[in-house]
């Protein structure tokens, strides 16, 4: 009996052992398995030097931001702001910033102000902006300032506390002097003139009155200007043909018209072609040649001013983006800008393009904007 029990308990022992001996090898098994597999080796020797370097280099650095720069006309959808778009954005592409150029569809100071507010909540890193109303805009550009957003005014002149550089197309001086010649050269010394202007609140078309003016009394002291009021145009071309014709009835003894902006000169031509009296009265002024060669060869108009727009909107988007780079600081004398070259500096804040044109018969064909 002792026998058999001993035989059973050996039995036992040995099953447990046996179990014991298949849970050990599952459990190697197991760890074996969650083990990496080893790489495999390569002949080629391996650099101490190489693979620390590697780690230790850093990131590369992001991209520098593009600069936005906006640039706002007066209005759009007219020759000479067309052409300065032009020129706006061949600096863009050459100084590889990004151009926004839009405006008002009219010649509105308040439309100009709630586009304005709109470029400010983007973050524009420049605005260049021809004010309808210096005054009026003032504010928000005030505004874009103290959001660190450099401004420059162009074409016409803002407050000067309100931007910081204005691109100038030329001196008042220089166009009011080219503009009085002509009338001088072509209706006389003692020619009897009207005004025709854009908006009584455009500070070029005002200053080159008030130069006008005073450049009339020192050189031409006997020609005589028949309203001390301009006409109004509003740059609107219907407008201005018909302030014009108007003002060929009500001033019988009118020798010279002045039509001080591009879309003021080929209105008034209009309407002094119909009058068919292009020989008795005199008409010159500011504008695009593109929109005066029908003019200049019939001969309703003899002779006009300007400059080239298509530089100026490229002289205004190299400031903007010189002056936001800190290339450009107040107190300077000159500005170099890109194929335009190097310009004068005036008052420290004023960048001058250049002088007037005067366009003719002989050179109008010279030119394509």
């Amino acid at each position: 009996m002792k026998t058999i029990l001993n035989f059973r308990f050996w039995i036992l022992d040995s099953r447990r052992a046996a179990c014991a001996t298949i849970v050990l090898l599952a459990a190697l098994a197991a760890t074996t398995g969650c083990q990496p597999s080893e790489p495999a080796k390569s002949d080629a020797p391996t650099s101490t030097t190489e693979t620390t370097s590697n780690a230790a280099t850093p990131a590369e650095p992001a991209a520098a931001k593009k600069l936005t720069i906006g640039v706002m006309p007066k209005l759009v959808g007219i020759p000479f702001f067309t052409a300065t778009e032009k020129g706006a954005k061949e600096a863009g592409a050459e100084l590889g910033v990004e151009v926004v150029f839009d405006g008002p569809p009219k010649n509105d100071v308040q439309l100009q102000v709630q586009m304005l507010e709109t470029w400010i909540a983007k973050g524009f890193d420049a605005i260049a902006v021809a004010p309808n109303d210096p005054d009026a805009i003032a504010p928000v550009l005030e505004k874009a300032r103290k959001r660190g957003i450099k401004v420059i005014a162009w074409d016409a002149d803002a407050k000067k506390e309100a931007r910081d550089f204005f691109v100038n197309q030329c001196t008042g001086a220089s166009v009011a002097k080219a503009l009085v010649d002509v009338m001088a050269e072509g209706a006389g010394p003692e020619a009897k003139y009207i005004i025709v202007t854009g908006s009584l609140t455009a500070a070029n078309q005002n200053i080159w009155m008030a130069e006008m003016e005073k450049y009339r009394q020192e050189k031409y002291p006997n020609m005589k200007n028949l309203s001390e009021t301009p006409k109004v145009s509003e740059e609107d071309p219907a407008l201005a043909t018909q302030v014009t014709a108007d003002s060929l009835k009500a001033y019988p003894d009118l020798q010279g018209i002045f039509a001080i902006t591009s879309v003021a000169l080929p209105g008034a031509s209009e309407a002094l072609r119909k009058s068919g009296m292009a020989d008795k009265v005199l008409l010159t002024g500011l504008t695009t040649p593109n929109s005066m060669k029908e003019y200049i060869t019939d001969g309703t108009v003899k002779k006009f001013v300007l400059w080239n727009p298509v530089d100026l909107g490229y002289l205004a988007v190299h400031a903007a983006v010189a002056s936001v780079k800190g290339e450009l600081q107040p107190g300077a004398t000159t500005f170099k800008a890109g194929r335009v070259g190097e310009r004068s500096v005036l008052e420290g804040d004023q960048v001058i393009l250049g002088d007037p044109i005067v366009f003719t018969k002989d050179n109008i064909a010279q030119f394509d904007f």
